[in-house]
């Protein structure tokens, strides 16, 4: 606990937490600590804020059930702000958006890497859902099966764009391959962070 007790906290006492889904790199909030609530944070395994508008120690998702997980706490270089890396069980704004920073200024997250893990929320949400509604909910309620020879499917079809040299067919087909993959992971109760910790220990292995 001697690097909680390092960090520069401001005259209030206070430091800065940016909370990120460790699954999908999505930035939940922004929310401040000190050095009291960092502890609690690192003993319970959850996250533990204090609130600056009701001058209290504030337990993140106590009343609603949408805790924050703890992963891990990395500070920055001046070491007077922390990164919360969470695991989510619920929307983290009270809004009941995924995100607090819903609300678009400018730009356009669509070619971020972030909105894979975006999608992957949303289609997680979106697999519970009546399936009569929902293709990805029929899918993912269906037989395993199902999923697997959609999967199959796709490859194939993607493959063939390959070879074929079509890239807007590549793009097509591999939108369809990936997004049935994502079901495949859901369906069998898999994180997406498990595939990115498979692929960091290829890389890994790879560097040796």
């Amino acid at each position: 606990m001697e690097r909680i007790k390092d960090l520069k906290y401001d005259d209030r006492g206070l430091i800065p937490v940016v909370v990120q889904d460790i699954d999908s790199g999505q930035v939940l909030m922004v929310a401040y600590s000190t050095e009291e609530t960092l502890m609690m944070t690192v003993e319970k395994g959850e996250m533990v804020f204090f609130s600056r508008s009701r001058q209290e120690i504030w337990h993140k998702g106590a009343t609603s059930g949408n805790t924050l997980a703890l992963v891990s706490l990395h500070a920055d270089c001046d070491s007077d702000t922390i990164l919360a890396q969470v695991r989510p069980s619920g929307p983290a704004c009270h809004t009941g958006e995924i995100s607090c920073f819903h609300r678009p200024i400018t730009g356009d997250d669509g070619e971020s890497p972030v909105f894979l893990g975006k999608l992957w929320s949303y289609l997680t949400k979106r697999s519970k859902a009546d399936p009569s509604e929902s293709y990805t909910a029929r899918i993912v309620q269906g037989p395993i099966e199902r999923v697997a020879q959609k999967i199959g499917e796709e490859g194939v079809e993607t493959a063939l764009a390959v070879v074929q040299r079509d890239v807007e067919q590549t793009v097509y087909e591999t939108s369809d391959l990936l997004y049935h993959s994502m079901l495949g992971l859901i369906s069998l109760g898999i994180p997406l962070g498990r595939i990115w910790q498979e692929l960091k220990k290829r890389h890994e292995e790879d560097r040796r």
